[in-house]
């Protein structure tokens, strides 16, 4: 069973509407060929925000030839490039889009966040891939 958001299998079971949901002829503004939606439409705009997409917070990396990864074991320390203190890349489908700092959930104090602290505009994003 897959995640994808346009099983048809999991839209019935969760009674959730289709992503990306068809105009009829009967509701189509005044104007329009009949089908045709406009791209203010309200209903365009809310499909298009329950899109889903992966947030990563990047931590780091590290390079290793594979002799020293086959090595590792449990309790084994991989240094990364960033140091303490220094800002996370927070990603959406790959691309850096912000920067922040780790900080921990008040609510529970088990888990991690990340506190905003640079939104990456349209020439800083071009250079990330």
């Amino acid at each position: 069973m897959s995640n994808s958001p346009f099983d048809d299998a999991d839209l019935a079971s969760t009674g959730t509407a289709p992503v990306f949901p068809t105009v009829s002829p009967s509701v189509a503004p005044e104007g329009s060929a009949a089908g045709d939606a406009r791209i203010g439409d309200s209903r365009n705009l809310d499909s298009i925000l329950r899109i889903p997409v992966l947030i990563q917070v990047v931590l780091g990396s590290a390079t290793m030839p594979v002799a020293n990864l086959m090595k590792l074991g449990r309790g084994a320390i991989v240094p990364l490039d960033h140091r303490v203190g220094e800002p996370v890349d927070v990603t959406v489908n790959g691309r850096v889009v912000a920067r922040g700092e780790i900080v921990v959930v008040e609510e529970d104090n088990s888990r991690f966040g990340v506190s905003l602290t640079e939104i990456v505009g349209p020439a800083d994003a071009g250079q990330n891939g």
